[in-house]
């Protein structure tokens, strides 16, 4: 039987507590922004290609609106 790839949120719970853990103690600021930035990006590499380049059926994959989907490619410099 193949292995079960663990949830989304496993994964994000992982990776943050090896980077706190990195910190050693370390306070750290603007979490949330570093994080959606983090992810954002794979994120629409990842729809677009599934989408197969289309940015309309990416947009309607993410729950967003195309205009917004154009935006976030420019500004990753995915477009």
């Amino acid at each position: 039987m193949p292995e079960k790839t663990p949830p989304l949120s496993a994964c994000v719970r992982h990776s943050l507590d090896a980077y706190f853990n990195d910190l050693s103690g370390v306070e750290t600021q603007n979490l949330h922004a570093m994080v959606i930035a983090e992810v954002e990006k794979p994120l629409l590499e990842a729809v677009m290609k599934r989408a197969g380049g289309n940015q309309l059926r990416a947009a309607r994959m993410l729950g967003i609106n195309r205009n917004t989907l154009r935006k976030k490619l420019s500004l990753y410099g995915l477009k």
